[in-house]
This record gives structure tokens, sequence and C-alpha cells, in this order.
């Protein structure tokens, strides 16, 4: 799944647990280290490619780097 390797390979350094929640007719859940990121079941839509690593991005903040990057 692109959500899952988009977070580990930007992120893999301050994720300690990722879970993907399923569940009937389709809809599953994101949550890493506890937090909910995405909810197909609360947005009632799938995420965009992208857009659960951006929330992600957004939730870890600014000074917390990508993979990799300085």
């Amino acid at each position: 799944m692109s959500t899952v390797a988009d977070l580990l390979t930007n992120y893999q350094h301050v994720i300690d647990t990722l879970t993907l929640h399923t569940g009937d007719k389709g809809v599953f859940d994101v949550v890493v280290d506890g937090e909910l990121v995405y909810s197909k079941h609360q947005t009632g839509r799938h995420a965009e490619p992208g857009e659960i690593l951006e929330i992600f991005s957004r939730i870890v903040g600014p000074d917390v780097k990508r993979y990799g990057e300085e």
C-alpha cells in the first residue's frame, strides 16, 4: 500500500508504530503512534495520493525533517 510506503520512507526515524485498521465496506483508519492520522469512515472517501503523508507531515511539524534530509 502506498500510504505505508510513503510514511515509512519519509518518517521511519520517528514512527514507532504504524497500524492500518480495516473495516467493513473498505473503511480503513491510519494510526501512527496511537494518533489517528486519517479515517475513511470519518471523511467518507478514499485519501488522495500523498494526502496522508501531507497530514502526517503537518502533525509532526516543520521541525521534524523527512528521512535523509538535513
